[in-house]
């Protein structure tokens, strides 16, 4: 557990010493907002959104399927069940 305080520490004093190379955007740098690398970055952006939005819509969209399939399942055997019974 200390070697991992230590190394968190050792990085964001890193982090501290270099503010420079921890900026992470165009606007940070002082480039222009018409500049053609912000414009690449904000495509970037919008593209992972997009594909993560995606991912958890289908995996969203098939569990609920698994749930209307296992409700309809439990339903069925359940009406099942009394005719079985029934007939013994």
């Amino acid at each position: 557990m200390k070697n991992w305080i230590r190394r968190a520490a050792g990085c964001a004093g890193l982090i501290a010493l270099l503010p420079g190379k921890a900026s992470a955007c165009a606007a940070c740098y002082g480039a222009h907002i018409d500049d053609a690398m912000a414009h690449g970055m904000n495509w970037a952006i919008l593209t992972l959104g997009v594909i993560v939005a995606t991912v958890l819509g289908t995996f969203l969209t098939f569990l609920i399927y698994i749930i209307r399939r296992s409700e309809a399942l439990e339903a069925a055997k359940n009406s099942a069940a009394p005719a079985a019974v029934a007939r013994t």
